[in-house]
């Protein structure tokens, strides 16, 4: 302390090596500044550290082993040779003073007064340490033979007792003694360990990412993976009765579709197809299958349609012929619910030839007259709403 304090000083012009020998002389001050400024009645600050654990009288805390105080150190007697220091210090959570000395007997520090210690302290008998040789021994041993023969008869047998642990500790030192291999191998342990740690840190976030997961996992166990392995979950049906269930409901629904709402094309065609079935399912067996029992109606040409029109009115055989301005003679309809000829369609030709028209000679009904207005007039048993085939492109005018 006094010599790095002494480094780079700075001498005045009148300081003499002579007459005042050092700067602290001239300054009249000591090397250990306020260290010293009691040693005038033996005493000197020191930096003390707590022994062990203590509890303070005077605020009744607990003072921790290695605490550090100021303590004012004085020599208070000698254990033979051996000087006994007391340290006197201030608590540093009241205003009370602890005191302690040494015990060179013991090996141990006592309190004096100010605290109290936290018993901690052990037999070294029992522990199995090294007891300390007790002066009354060995004053003893230096002055009495046979004294000095039994306690080397006692220690030689202690000896061979202690034999075998020792060579066992000396075969473990000499395993442990290359420092080279042993470093390599906790390195190579160390490493092991770190890569295991981080695969479980990488496995540990995939599973925290996949099940949006924001807790910290903590490790598994063998009882979690014995729990986990008892476990099962499935379904109350298997893949068989699903598909079972499935077969059947398909099997048992309708073919024609039930749902309401707008109706597409596929629907369209399959109410078609039904009523067809059903009107087939209605007609005579016997009877011939004809364009009109199948609702289609084709469009004839002008010429076809006053024909039609001609043949219309054309009495049949066995009823009077009426002219077309007079209405109030034609015989009624028969009830029997056949269509009336009257309501066949006009042709569609301008005006101007209505007339060339009535004068025109009126042929006798004959067969093909007949069969053409038969085919021509709709059958009672045919749908309302029937398809229509357009072929006015085929037969032009």
């Amino acid at each position: 302390m006094g010599e790095r304090k002494g480094v780079n000083k700075y001498y005045p012009p009148d300081f003499n090596p002579e007459k005042h020998g050092s700067l602290n002389r001239y300054h009249n001050s000591h090397p250990l500044r306020e260290r010293a400024r009691k040693l005038s009645q033996g005493i000197l600050i020191i930096r003390f550290e707590m022994p062990y654990n203590i509890w303070c009288d005077g605020c009744k805390n607990h003072i921790g082993m290695g605490v550090r105080y100021n303590a004012e150190k004085k020599k208070v007697g000698n254990y033979y040779t051996t000087p006994i220091y007391r340290f006197r210090m201030k608590c540093h959570l009241c205003v009370n003073y602890i005191e302690m000395q040494t015990d060179p007997a013991n090996c141990d520090y006592v309190i004096v007064s100010g605290a109290q210690r936290k018993e901690e302290r052990w037999d070294m008998e029992d522990n199995e340490q090294v007891l300390t040789t007790e002066h009354e021994k060995k004053q003893k041993l230096e002055t009495d033979a046979m004294f000095r023969l039994e306690h080397g008869e006692a220690d030689r047998s202690t000896l061979k007792k202690a034999l075998p642990t020792l060579s066992h500790i000396q075969e473990a030192q000499s395993a442990w003694k290359d420092d080279f291999a042993l470093n390599s191998m906790l390195r190579k342990r160390f490493r092991e360990k770190k890569k295991a740690m981080q695969e479980e840190e990488e496995r540990d976030q995939a599973l925290q990412a996949k099940a949006s997961l924001a807790i910290p996992l903590v490790p598994e166990t063998e009882d979690d993976r014995k729990l986990a392995a008892l476990l099962k979950f499935h379904t109350l049906d298997s893949y068989e009765d699903k598909q079972k269930l499935k077969r059947t409901e398909i099997i048992s629904r309708s073919w024609f579709s039930s749902t309401p709402g707008p109706r597409t094309g596929s629907s369209k065609a399959g109410s078609v197809l039904k009523k067809l079935a059903q009107n087939r399912r209605c007609a005579p067996v016997g009877s011939p299958i004809t364009v009109e029992d199948l609702g289609i109606v084709r469009r004839r040409s002008r010429e076809a349609l006053e024909n039609l029109r001609l043949a219309a009115e054309t009495p049949k055989p066995g009823e009077p012929w009426v002219p077309e301005g007079n209405t109030q003679d034609r015989p009624a309809s028969p009830p029997d619910g056949s269509p009336e000829t009257a309501e066949t369609p006009r042709s569609r030709g301008p005006p101007g030839q209505a007339g060339k028209r009535q004068d025109r000679p009126r042929s006798p009904p004959g067969p093909s007259q007949e069969a053409a207005a038969s085919q021509d007039t709709p059958h009672p048993g045919t749908l309302s709403s029937s398809l229509v085939a357009d072929y006015s492109d085929s037969e032009s005018e």
